[in-house]
């Protein structure tokens, strides 16, 4: 039996995954990852890292972050506490859909998760105070990779639903994308 309902979204290759909780009186059980379910909707691999973040304020914005090649990476992120709006961008050079994000609502009741794959920018906006979240990454965090984007770039026209309320020196610190960004080459 399926743990998982995974469904396309509008940008290729980027997939909403609907856990399939079991429960009773009790509470639930909700696989948050299989090998190979997931290897077969586009997981690249083995899992290199697991990250678990907190978000104190409604409003704050963390993101739009990617790694380059040779670390591109997949990740696959869910919410374990409260709720948050997760954008993916499209940054695969030559995609049809460059430049064009989708947002899902994740939260810790939908059982809902993003699997976002490599070539693809990632941020969220917190909807609540103290959310959590937990990244399964399929390449390590490599400085030398690392690549952002400002979340407010009028390029990219995320709309997210909150007034932008907080963000990290680093994150507001991230240019937009000009005409001279071609995309990531993977």
């Amino acid at each position: 039996m399926s743990r998982f309902a995974i469904t396309p979204t509008p940008l290729a290759g980027l997939l909403c995954v609907q856990r399939q909780p079991l429960g009773d009186a009790r509470g639930f059980l909700a696989r948050l990852f299989c090998a190979d379910e997931l290897a077969a909707a586009g997981w690249p691999g083995p899992v290199a890292q697991v990250n678990h973040t907190r978000t104190e304020r409604r409003g704050t914005v963390r993101g739009m972050h990617w790694q380059r090649p040779p670390a591109a990476e997949a990740k696959l992120v869910s919410c374990l506490r409260g709720a948050v709006w997760d954008v993916a961008v499209d940054l695969r050079a030559g995609s049809p859909t460059f430049l064009q994000w989708h947002a899902e609502r994740l939260s810790a009741d939908n059982h809902r998760a993003l699997l976002i794959p490599p070539g693809f920018a990632h941020g969220f906006q917190a909807l609540e105070d103290g959310v959590e979240l937990l990244y399964l990454h399929s390449a390590p965090y490599t400085p030398a990779c690392e690549a952002g984007a400002d979340a407010l770039d009028a390029r990219l026209a995320i709309a997210w639903p909150l007034p932008v309320s907080e963000r990290s020196p680093r994150d507001a610190a991230h240019a937009p994308l000009d005409s001279s960004f071609e995309g990531v080459v993977l």
